[in-house]
Parts: C-alpha cells; sequence; structure tokens
C-alpha cells in the first residue's frame, strides 16, 4: 500500500517525549488501535530527561519506569553562599531508551520516516508525497510558534564528558551556580552517569533566545578543567532553548477553531518557570487511551491544556518577577533563596502542584528583587 492510500485510527506527529510516550500509551492500553508514529529523525532525539520521583503520580510511573537508565536517592545545589544535598529521587531517561520502547512496542511500518507539511485534524500530508487519513490526528512536533506569548529563555548546551580516573560525583548537581553569572543567571547542571562518564549542561536564564553554542562548549571546557577533570572523549551533545513564560493569551497561542489535537510543548504543557515538559506529558499520555473514544479529541486536549494553562498563572507571576524586577546578574539571588526553602515545598514547586501555603512563602520575607520593580513587572504584564 503506497503512502497515498494510508489511513489509520491515531497519527502522533513528532517522535519526541510527547509523541513517544502518547505512542507507548496507546500501543500498551489500546492494542486494538492502528497506531502511527511519524517522525524524520530518530525517535527520542538525542536528549536526556530528568525527573524527580515527586513529578510523577503513582498510577502514572507504569509508563516511565521501563525507561528510566539512571536513579539517584538525592541531589546537590551548591552557589556561592549556600550549598545543600537535598534528599529526593531524580530519575534520567536517555532518547535512546524511548526509541527502543517505542521500536518494540510498535511494528516497523508503523513508524513513518518522514516529514510532514501540513496537519489537519483527521489527515496529514507528507513532505515527500502522500497523504495519511486517520480518525485522530495528535500534532506533537514541539513549541511550535510562540508569538502570542511574553517569555525569557531557558537555554543551553550539554555534553557527555568522559573523565580519566572518574569525577568524583556521586549523585547530580541540579544547579552549580557558582560560576561568572553572565547572560542572566547561569549554572552548570551535572548527571553522573558512571563514574568515568559525566553529563555537562552549561544553562542560562536569558532575556534572549539566542544561543551561541561554540561559547558555551569553551566554557563547559573551562569548568572541566576549573574541575580538574582530564577531559578524554565527547560522546553527545545536545542544545536547547525552552521558553520561560512571562505572560500570553492561550486562546492565541491555541485558537478555539483550531481542531487539531496538541500534546507537549505544542498545547503549552510544560511548567512556566522550569520550561520542562516531562511531568505534563506523562500525565497526558497515560489519559490518551480513555480520550480517544470521544468524538473531539482536539476539543478535549485544549480544554485540559487550558486547565493546566491556568494552573500556571502563579509560575508566570513569578516569571515576570524574575526577568522583569531582577537585573540579569542579580537572578541568582533569587534561586538561592529558593533552595533555602523546605524540600517538600521546593519539590511542589517543579511538580507544579505549589499549595496556597507554598505561595506565599515563596512570596513572603525580604524580596531578593526590589519590591517597585517587581510591582511593575505585575501590573505590566497579562500574566493570568
Amino acid at each position: 500500500m503506497g503512502k497515498a492510500d494510508l489511513s489509520c485510527d491515531i497519527a502522533i506527529v513528532g517522535g519526541g517525549l510527547a509523541g513517544g510516550l502518547a505512542a507507548l500509551a496507546l500501543a500498551a492500553k489500546r492494542p486494538d488501535l492502528d497506531v502511527r508514529l511519524v517522525e524524520p529523525g530518530p525517535v527520542g532525539g538525542n536528549h536526556i530527561w530528568s525527573f524527580f520521583d515527586g513529578d510523577i503520580a503513582e498510577k502514572d510511573r507504569w509508563l516511565v519506569a521501563p525507561l528510566v537508565r539512571h536513579y539517584w536517592h538525592g541531589y546537590d545545589v551548591q552557589f556561592p553562599h549556600h550549598r545543600r544535598t537535598l534528599r529526593m529521587g531524580y530519575k534520567s531517561i536517555p532518547g535512546e531508551a524511548l526509541a527502543e520502547a517505542v521500536a518494540a512496542a510498535l511494528p516497523a511500518e508503523r513508524i513513518i520516516a518522514d516529514r510532514v507539511k501540513h496537519v489537519a485534524a483527521d489527515h496529514l500530508l507528507f513532505g515527500r508525497g502522500g497523504r495519511l487519513d486517520a480518525k485522530h490526528v495528535i500534532d506533537a512536533r514541539g513549541a511550535g510558534h510562540l508569538s502570542a506569548l511574553t517569555c525569557g529563555w531557558q537555554k543551553f548546551v550539554g555534553q557527555v564528558l568522559t573523565v580519566k580516573g572518574g569525577h568524583g560525583l556521586a549523585h547530580p548537581v541540579v544547579m552549580d551556580a557558582r560560576v561568572a553569572q553572565l547572560d542572566g543567571y547561569r549554572f552548570v547542571y551535572l548527571l553522573p552517569l558512571s563514574e568515568e562518564t559525566i553529563f555537562v549542561e552549561d544553562t542560562y536564564y536569558s532575556d534572549s533566545p539566542d544561543l551561541d553554542a561554540d561559547l558555551i562548549r569553551e566554557r563547559i571546557g573551562a569548568y572541566a578543567a576549573w574541575r580538574q577533570w582530564e577531559v578524554t572523549a565527547v560522546s553527545r551533545e545536545e542544545t536547547g532553548v525552552l521558553p520561560v513564560v512571562i505572560a500570553g493569551e492561550f486562546d492565541r497561542f491555541w485558537p478555539e477553531g483550531d481542531k487539531v489535537a496538541r500534546i507537549g510543548t505544542r498545547a503549552g504543557a510544560f511548567h512556566a518557570t522550569t520550561g520542562y515538559s516531562l511531568p505534563d506529558a506523562v500525565r497526558t499520555a497515560a489519559a490518551l487511551p480513555r480520550l480517544v473514544d470521544g468524538p473531539d479529541l482536539g476539543a478535549q486536549l485544549r480544554a485540559r491544556a487550558a486547565r493546566g494553562w491556568r494552573r500556571q498563572r502563579f509560575y508566570r507571576l513569578l516569571d515576570a518577577m524574575l526577568f522583569r524586577a531582577a537585573e540579569p546578574a542579580q537572578r541568582i539571588r533569587v534561586f538561592e533563596r529558593f533552595y533555602r526553602l523546605s524540600p517538600r515545598l521546593i519539590s511542589r514547586f517543579y511538580a507544579g502542584q505549589s499549595t496556597r501555603g507554598d505561595k506565599l512563602r515563596l512570596l513572603a520575607g525580604k524580596p531578593p528583587v526590589p519590591v517597585a520593580r517587581a510591582l511593575s513587572a505585575v501590573r505590566k504584564f497579562d500574566w493570568k
């Protein structure tokens, strides 16, 4: 059967985190459905996704548990005036693990390596010609257009380094901010993958999405030298620019008239402050097997995304103060203060489940940004 004659029950466009998890959930819970995954590059891409134990509800852990390749019982944060170890489970999933799981769950002919030039609610057109009809098309192609949003940016370059004699770290360092504060708030993120291999990511909370990868590679090398690591190999590299949402209109980001179902970052389903989408991707994927029986999957997913957008209101408020009230070089004070708070509050923050008391605690006390500028930032943007 040629591409022009293809049809299926569910077509997922995009084989990144959200699309890959959706395919796995549907294959596991709805084997009666013909699910196709369309992805021009390798499923999972060149990424390492990490999450805290508290990010995923117990009822949904079946979906990610087989993908976890690294697990630690705690992590460190390091600032110029504050260091701390937090005893929270932390796990990592490499893109290869997602790719292997999808390949095992879907027959080879259901994974289509092609680009898509047009997506509609019930069909898509391939870049090299041909059409795929589906009862439901799900768009999982990443962020898309962000013109409806006012954003800061979290951008990074990460490399896996081989260190002769070992790097000496037993568990991750989620933030090492003992580095020069350049281009906003800067920190280095460290994942010890084995005794001699470590993932080193140089990260910035910046006003600009511009990413000078060559410059940041040099800074990673300088950081490794500062750590007195003898690097013998760089085995992989990933880069990224994640939106940190300050304000925006959900109805412009995903207009009600747009009937194409969306998931992941395409749906605005990510933490407004961290930019991370894994917890939302898991929740949505786990819900899909029951949602696909409805007549209008796009409307159902849009309603879910809109509720999630409203729940993120407080985090957009914090982002407005971070990017519009704090001087770039002083943003480190916001994060250093945050990491002096209770572990449970920190865990709920990352999970996007801050309580009313958490929110009051985050805003109370001596603020790390000027009060007048903070109030001005809140008034200026429609962060609701």
